[in-house]
């Protein structure tokens, strides 16, 4: 499952800057490690806090069925899954705690919480040694920064395709769905 999310991540994360087409008749260099690893990062993040600051306050606690996260908690859900993979990277550990709604009141406390886990994690992506491995916290095996990054892009991943969802259930066009203007 986790190579599959990497995948997909290489796919869908391919920002402008590091899927720019060359020149006929020349081959693009591919970008740095840490370069793509952190444009991926950003373009995943990019989405999902648009996305927060976009939908309507008064729709936060929506749920689609009974069963299943708020808008609000798919949120805080995101934005505690990038600080479990920034404490993971950083102390080889998973550390699951999810982030309550009852903490976490308003959407600009919600909003502010997803910008900072983005940028904790996009600080610590660019000081990260890309040429050595590091010790997976989710299986017995080495990894490389670049595989365990794309791991977490691709879990902001998920849950924007859930959040589109939310969005088209409330008659609502998500922003990345909209004309360009």
């Amino acid at each position: 499952m986790r190579v599959a999310a990497t995948v997909a991540a290489l796919i869908c994360f391919a920002s402008p800057a590091v899927a720019e087409t060359p020149p006929a008749g020349t081959v693009a260099k591919a970008g740095a490690p840490a370069d793509e690893t952190l444009a991926a990062w950003n373009e995943a993040a990019r989405k999902v806090v648009t996305m927060a600051e976009d939908y309507p306050e008064a729709k936060y606690d929506f749920k689609p069925t009974p069963e299943v996260r708020s808008f609000a908690e798919q949120i805080l859900h995101v934005a505690g899954g990038n600080v479990l993979f920034l404490d993971a990277a950083k102390t080889g550990k998973l550390k699951e705690e999810e982030p309550s709604r009852a903490i976490y009141k308003t959407k600009a406390q919600i909003v502010a919480f997803l910008k900072k886990s983005v940028a904790d994690d996009a600080a610590f992506i660019k000081q990260t040694n890309f040429a050595a491995p590091m010790k997976s916290p989710f299986a017995p095996k080495m990894m490389s920064p670049m595989a365990y990054w794309f791991d977490a892009a691709g879990h902001m991943s998920e849950h924007y395709g859930q959040l589109v969802f939310y969005y088209r259930t409330n008659k609502m066009v998500p922003p990345e769905s909209r004309p360009r203007k």
